[in-house]
């Protein structure tokens, strides 16, 4: 990494030096032999992951609403089911007027009784 700057290669050579002692940690705990012996066990605690889901449960408590809220939930929820709704209603209401008014013979209907 010849282009790098001093301060840059130094920030990633702390980057790298945290990584490596973060990862002598988890598999000294994850290969304790005695850690299951006392009852305890399970999964490690990783706050990153502790903190990662307490953000996702108190999403709501710090939800404001907005205009783009407002659009990206109705473009992307109410809209594609009302568009779809009234796709159906009106092809099924034309091809019932088709059945009704005898331009489908019975034998060329989709849906019949024998």
């Amino acid at each position: 990494m010849p282009d790098l700057s001093a301060a840059e290669k130094d920030f990633l050579r702390r980057k790298h030096e945290q990584t490596q002692k973060l990862r002598a940690e988890y598999l000294k705990q994850i290969s304790n032999p005695f850690k299951h012996a006392t009852g305890e066990g399970g999964t490690l605690f990783d706050a990153g992951l502790a903190r990662f889901q307490a953000m996702r449960v108190s999403n709501y408590d710090h939800f404001k609403p907005t205009g783009v809220a407002f659009r990206a939930g109705f473009f992307a929820v109410v809209l594609p089911i009302v568009v779809y709704a009234w796709a159906l209603k009106t092809e099924r209401a034309g091809r019932e007027h088709q059945y009704r008014t005898g331009q489908v013979a019975y034998k060329d209907r989709r849906f019949k009784f024998i």
